[in-house]
């Protein structure tokens, strides 16, 4: 299982209207539930905001990564928002997020979740990914470069 194999274009939203922490995974919910038969909009929501319960994904530079597992999930989801305006996400570094890479896995799902996890992490984590993803001027352009981004780092990991 690959991020860029569960990250089509069709889930990589651009200029997204965030408003609140709450709003945009509430939105996020909505949206993924629509796009995958066998979740729940309700609790997804729920379960993503009971993972920001303990403790913010706001992961500093303008980043978060929330996650969180599901028995509906039937395999690793991921979905990609570029915010139009960045909104206060409790971030380790208290600056505002524009980036929002989220992932719902399997409730069983456990070296699988951590892998993927690290592997956002860790391409979420250069600047040069983060500036290219702000610099994007449509969905399309985000996605390749985000999918760039996902290939370059899973090429100089295997190096």
């Amino acid at each position: 299982m690959t991020l860029e194999s569960i990250l089509p274009p069709e889930r990589t939203l651009f200029e997204v209207t965030g408003g609140s922490k709450k709003r945009l995974l509430e939105f996020f919910s909505t949206f993924i539930a629509q796009n995958t038969p066998s979740l729940d909009s309700h609790e997804v929501f729920s379960r993503l905001i009971g993972r920001e319960r303990l403790g913010s994904t706001g992961i500093g530079n303008g980043v978060a990564i929330p996650h969180a597992r599901s028995p509906h999930c039937k395999g690793p989801i991921a979905g990609f928002m570029r915010l139009e305006d960045a909104i206060d996400f409790d971030a380790i570094d208290g600056e505002p997020v524009d980036l929002v890479f989220v992932l719902l896995v399997p409730e069983e799902a456990d070296d699988a979740h951590l892998s993927l996890l690290a592997e956002v992490a860790g391409i979420m984590n250069q600047s040069s990914v983060r500036h290219q993803l702000r610099q994007a001027d449509s969905q399309r352009a985000l996605h390749d470069s985000l999918i760039d981004a996902i290939r370059h780092h899973r090429d100089s990991d295997d190096g």
